[in-house]
């Protein structure tokens, strides 16, 4: 394990019904793996005291709260007040995931509009990191996020980054962090891998979004935390570092976003 790159999964779900029955394994496979901390993301604010149990039943999980965009029509609207609420509990370390995605739900672009906004002032009035989802919504995404910004400025990670040079560079503009998922890890990815190759190594977190877009060599099974070490060797590769750089590296770059996980940390 001393000798194993020391990794966090900056975005997954566990709560989800993939992993039912089955967490002490998943989450003992990810330490095994050098997975020390993960982030589980709270889709749909009803689900929020699921999502809390986890973080409060394994020490290494922590989590954020909000409204995803494609449930932005069938869920009630967030408001500032019910997220800065949840925000107290010692182990919340996020605003989100929010965003837009007009892939399945562009008719409801609008309403989308709104709950990103005020998962924004969230954010603002916290101090917690934004996590945003952008699909198919580049332009609108690159507009709200340097408009909100300029009114008041927040943290911000773009989760799962998969968009276009474009709103990657936008997003690194203001400050924010791009989030490396195992698509970097897919052989038709080329472009994407360039755009991150591109950054600021400083400015890049890793993820599994498990259950989703498990990356190669395990495609064809569910994604999980432990998966981390896969996207992270095609992340050291981009960027000409060491596996236990590139760890080390995207661990700072997560303690310095996610403040209130590295002071946590520092209390226990």
């Amino acid at each position: 394990m001393l000798d194993t790159p020391q990794l966090i999964d900056s975005h997954c779900h566990l709560d989800f019904p993939d992993f039912s029955g089955e967490l002490p394994q998943v989450v003992a496979r990810a330490e095994a793996a050098g997975v020390t901390r993960m982030v589980t993301i709270c889709t749909r604010l009803r689900t929020a005291p699921q999502v809390q149990a986890i973080a409060e039943r394994f020490t290494p999980v922590f989590w954020a709260v909000g409204t995803h965009p494609m449930h932005a029509a069938d869920e009630p609207m967030a408001t500032v007040d019910a997220l800065t609420a949840l925000a107290r509990h010692p182990k919340l370390i996020g605003i989100g995931e929010s965003g837009l995605d007009y892939h399945y739900t562009a008719d409801s672009a609008a309403m989308q509009q709104d709950s990103l906004r005020i998962h924004i002032e969230a954010a603002r009035v916290t101090g917690l990191p934004l996590i945003i989802h952008a699909r198919a919504a580049d332009e609108d995404m690159a507009r709200i996020l340097t408009e909100e910004y300029r009114a008041g400025p927040w943290s911000c990670v773009m989760h799962c980054f998969s968009s276009g040079a474009g709103l990657a560079q936008a997003a690194l503009d203001l400050g924010f962090y791009l989030s490396m998922s195992g698509i970097v890890a897919f052989p038709n990815s080329t472009a994407l891998r360039g755009i991150f190759a591109a950054a600021p190594v400083d400015r890049i977190l890793v993820e599994t979004d498990a259950p989703y877009l498990t990356p190669p060599p395990c495609r064809g099974k569910r994604n999980e935390p432990a998966y981390t070490v896969h996207t992270a060797r095609v992340g050291a590769g981009l960027f000409g570092m060491s596996e236990a750089a590139f760890a080390a590296q995207t661990s700072a770059n997560f303690n310095r976003l996610f403040w209130k996980a590295a002071a946590w940390q520092d209390s226990t």
